[in-house]
């Protein structure tokens, strides 16, 4: 797969950054398996990055990934391996999972994402089935993914303290690929089952803002390992509260807020020689499929929205109403696939990487935000590199020492320059970047629960 392109301006400043990591990826390598140890990984993300060339960060992380069936099937081998892994982690003796999935039966590309999750688990040697929480399923019944394939949903119930299915289908692994942005149904609380991720990781809960406050951390710890300005990897952000779009309620205060983050960007890049004009993302601090989100390049913007703008802002999935949103600094993503801007989603299991895609927009710009309608998806990679030159591996002890050795999606190829047209080279950035927000999705859950 060729790599999507970078603006040329901005190919010396990545490929400096590019040097900067593979120099260091075996203190990089040493510091990740110090941090594993130290701290649980979620069982599963996914993370949105963006490439402005002179700075490349995370800027969400998504801890029930919904876009499993974008990944390469290739990759599939290697996936399987993570997840027997996770699984074990959890609980040693599982033989089956227990998948929870949202209530999309008409989504069905999400229905597709759940075949692919339940095809890696089942590679993985584990039985799975899927229990519903939707209240129109009262029976067993099969739905039809995007892709032609079918899925068998059963009513989720509950006996005491373990949810089960009618046949008393009852693991000890309970997986949810529901961000719970309803809330927490009575039927999963104080269960004695081992769920994943906890509920405390759900939008019910769970704030971006909080995120990135672990990623603060996290990026300080990392910028001072390699020596280099924290900002390169780390976007400026604020939580601005008590907002009523509807009624133009806290208007002065995101105003204020935004023009505080503006400002800050525009010194750092007066301090780089940067000439880009910054802008920041005000989106909802909880919730996901990129609703509530849009760019802003002055307060202005943010005082006195249309009816459309602030009927876009005032409600997010499952109509929940925002009442609190994170400014973030807009990163540009400067990488392009035939003419149209692009950014790396990059998904993992426990501590590994297991593939990812490109989310490719025709229809919006570099300082936009294209996790939206008309978006197209480009798989990572045709092949998995090894570190050796090898074809991907087959047998699942040869996916076993590519875990071992390095990190999924591309170890740095020894001898190698850093080439910006070097897919293995790209890729592993791509994974330490995605790594971080991991980490910072850990410390996140670990302080919520405490």
């Amino acid at each position: 797969m060729k790599l999507p392109s970078i603006a040329t301006e901005h190919l010396a400043q990545l490929q400096d950054f590019e040097r900067t990591i593979l120099r260091n990826h075996a203190k990089i390598e040493a510091w990740f398996r110090a941090q594993w140890q130290a701290h649980k990984p979620p069982f599963y993300g996914s993370v949105d990055l963006r490439n402005a060339g002179y700075k490349i960060s995370s800027i969400d992380m998504n801890l029930f990934p919904g876009g499993f069936n974008n990944l390469n099937p290739n990759f599939i081998p290697l996936a399987a391996v993570a997840a027997q892994d996770a699984v074990e982690r959890a609980c040693e003796s599982a033989k089956s999972v227990l998948i929870i999935p949202e209530n999309h039966t008409r989504n069905t590309f999400y229905l597709q994402n759940v075949y692919a999750l339940s095809e890696i688990l089942r590679s993985a040697g584990f039985e799975v089935r899927l229990g519903s929480l939707n209240p129109e399923v009262t029976e067993p019944t099969e739905f039809q993914t995007a892709l032609g394939n079918t899925v068998l949903l059963e009513p989720l119930l509950r006996t005491r303290e373990r949810v089960h299915l009618a046949d008393g289908f009852s693991p000890c692994v309970v997986l949810l690929n529901n961000d719970l942005s309803a809330g927490v149904p009575d039927i999963l609380k104080d269960i004695n089952q081992t769920l994943l991720p906890p509920l405390n990781a759900g939008w019910t809960t769970r704030r971006k803002t909080t995120h990135f406050a672990a990623y603060d951390k996290v990026a300080a710890d990392f910028a001072q390992l390699l020596d280099i300005d924290e900002w390169q990897i780390n976007p400026y952000f604020e939580k601005v509260s008590g907002l009523d779009f509807q009624e133009h309620e806290g208007e002065d205060v995101l105003a204020a807020a935004v023009e505080r983050v503006l400002v800050k960007i525009q010194a750092k890049y007066d301090e780089k020689g940067i000439s880009d004009t910054p802008f920041v993302i005000v989106k909802a601090d909880a919730g996901t499929y990129g609703m509530g989100v849009m760019s802003v390049k002055s307060a202005d913007e943010v005082r006195g929205l249309n009816r459309k703008n602030r009927n876009k802002m005032a409600k997010v999935k499952e109509g929940l109403e925002v009442t609190e949103v994170i400014v973030q600094e807009g990163i540009y993503t400067y990488e392009t696939m035939n003419g149209a801007v692009c950014e790396p989603v990059v998904y993992m299991m426990d501590r590994f990487v297991i593939g990812g895609f490109f989310r490719v927009h025709e229809g919006r710009g570099a300082d936009e935000n294209l996790n939206a309608g008309g978006m197209v998806f480009v798989p990572l990679s045709n092949s998995i590199p090894t570190g050796n030159g090898d074809d991907t591996p087959e047998a699942p002890e040869a996916c076993k020492r590519v875990f071992e050795q390095w990190d999924l999606l591309g170890m740095p190829r020894e001898g190698k320059d850093c080439d910006i047209d070097n897919e293995h080279n790209r890729l592993y950035v791509y994974s330490v970047m995605a790594r971080l927000s991991l980490l910072a999705a850990s410390l996140e859950l670990e302080e919520s629960a405490a």
